[in-house]
């Protein structure tokens, strides 16, 4: 551990960092300077930080994409299989035609009116980003849900609705077989901007409900169930849980990419009259962040367990991998600081590039959470974002350079959780009291604008009175839930290679 006194100027200068960070208000500064510079000393200190793996078993499924396919990781040669559950919302108040105005057609061809009957119905699955191969080919099946998976409690990445009860005895199983690349569109077409790759799976063989009634197909199952109580449309709750209560979509074959399902749809097309003319109509029911849409992610545990075992480094995996957990030295940080204040406390973590040679290897995740491990699950079941407090998110250096400068996740000051930890009575200290973890995270930001009018000195020399600017607020994060992975330099107990840079101040 090594401390070295900062001169009166640099003093000064951190005094003022510290003052500016506490305080928006400036009405002071000009008078406290003789007051702030002699009497305030700055001690710096650096400390081994010692880390490791652990499984993160599950995750919280509440991401707005839904992954589909298997693949292998070309570096550590784990398997991660993606399955996800869609449910489909109706708007506020939806409305079919009129009955009197639908049009059909019998055996023979001869049109009829006033018979509720869809022409046909399906199920898409829309894609803008994948991993792996995209002409691999591949299987799923859509199987129909016997009842709905509704927000009254979490749901986590092991969450199996099959084995949990909530696939549909005899419902719907519909098999499908398909590549990312749909060679059935022309590459011409594939490669405008304005294309949008997605999967069918086509609802039209005779359905049997849950009461026994027949129908030519889904869609007219749909409809009917309008016609008979248009109550059941009203809204997302009441189509969920009276018509539609979802359809989970399970991998069954194949290897080598995973979709990311950023929105689904079930279609059904039906004709009617409108204008004295027959016309062919399409209605959608969306399945997009408005609804539940949840991820099953089944992982390669052996596999996961021997690279968390390995103590050359430690390990950043996702979706539901692994985790890299450190150990904060607070008592060792505090003692003979009790009453400093802890000023700044930098941390970096060296990333360690891949050696293996794959145009799939997985990528490092771009953005990390840090958290207090005892907060490893309520952070995102309380819908928390990051407060730089004691919670803090970083991105990793765009730097290619293997030096501490470049190629590393650095939290810049995360003093405010080593005073935290340190707050907690020794009676209360729990297992974990001084351990945090390190998550790969999205994060959602809401962007704000505010305009303001300048002093009259600001006008009369550069000629406005006015000025705007933005900012972006953290609105959500959410576990990364793609395929990410990377190594980072393991810490340990003594003569470790990650410091933790701490800086003291307090008034002499």
């Amino acid at each position: 551990m090594k401390f070295r006194i900062y001169s009166v100027a640099t003093a000064f200068l951190a005094a003022m960092a510290l003052a500016t960070s506490c305080s928006d208000s400036t009405d002071a500064i000009g008078s406290s300077i003789s007051d702030v510079v002699d009497p305030v000393s700055v001690e710096t200190a650096s400390f081994d930080i010692e880390s490791q793996s652990i499984l993160a078993d599950s995750v919280l499924s509440r991401a707005t994409t839904g992954s589909i396919g298997k693949v292998r990781d070309p570096e550590t040669g784990a398997y991660v299989t993606g399955d996800f559950m869609a449910q489909f919302f109706s708007l506020e108040n939806f409305r079919f035609p009129e009955k009197s105005k639908l049009v059909t057609h019998d055996a023979d061809g001869k049109e009829q009116r006033g018979i509720v009957k869809a022409d046909s119905c399906e199920l898409r699955l829309f894609y803008s980003s994948f991993y792996g191969d995209s002409t691999s080919t591949q299987k799923l099946t859509a199987y129909e849900m016997g009842k709905p998976m509704n927000e009254d409690r979490n749901y986590y990445s092991n969450f199996d609705p099959m084995t949990e009860g909530y696939i549909r005895q005899n419902g719907i199983h519909k098999d499908k077989v398909y590549a990312l690349t749909d060679f059935n569109v022309a590459k011409n077409e594939r490669d405008t901007s304005t294309y949008e790759p997605y999967i069918t799976i086509k609802l039209n063989d005779p359905y049997i409900d849950k009461d026994g009634n027949k129908y030519n197909n889904y869609g007219t199952y749909v409809m009917q169930k309008y016609y008979k109580d248009p109550s059941n449309f009203k809204n997302a709750y009441t189509f969920r849980n009276n018509v539609v209560p979802g359809f989970y979509f399970k991998h069954k074959s194949g290897l080598g990419n995973m979709a990311y399902i950023d929105a689904s749809q079930l279609n059904i097309y039906y004709k009617y009259v409108n204008a004295d003319t027959v016309a062919t109509a399409l209605d959608v029911f969306w399945g997009t962040e408005e609804v539940l849409q949840t991820t099953n992610y089944t992982n390669d545990k052996a596999t996961l367990k021997k690279l968390a075992a390995d103590n050359s480094c430690t390990y950043l995996k996702t979706p539901a991998g692994i985790f890299t957990e450190v150990t904060l030295p607070i008592d060792n940080i505090m003692s003979n600081h009790e009453s400093d204040n802890i000023a700044g406390a930098s941390l970096s973590f060296q990333r360690i590039n891949s050696a293996t040679e794959s145009d799939y290897n997985f990528g490092a995740p771009k953005t990390v959470l840090l958290i207090p491990k005892d907060s490893l699950y309520s952070f995102f079941e309380n819908n928390e974002v990051y407060n730089n407090r004691t919670s803090y998110v970083t991105t990793l250096s765009t730097s290619a350079s293997t030096t501490s400068s470049g190629n590393c996740y650095t939290f810049s000051n995360i003093s405010g959780i080593i005073t935290a930890m340190a707050a907690i009575d020794k009676s209360n200290r729990s297992a974990d009291w001084n351990k945090a973890v390190i998550i790969p995270v999205t994060v959602t930001t809401t962007s704000t604008s505010t305009s303001s009018s300048s002093s009259y000195y600001y006008y009369y020399y550069y000629g406005s009175s006015s000025s705007s600017s933005s900012s972006t607020t953290p609105a959500k994060v959410a576990h990364d839930m793609t395929l990410k992975s990377t190594k980072l330099v393991k810490g340990t107990k003594s003569d470790s290679p990650i410091k933790l840079e701490v800086i003291y101040s307090k008034f002499k």
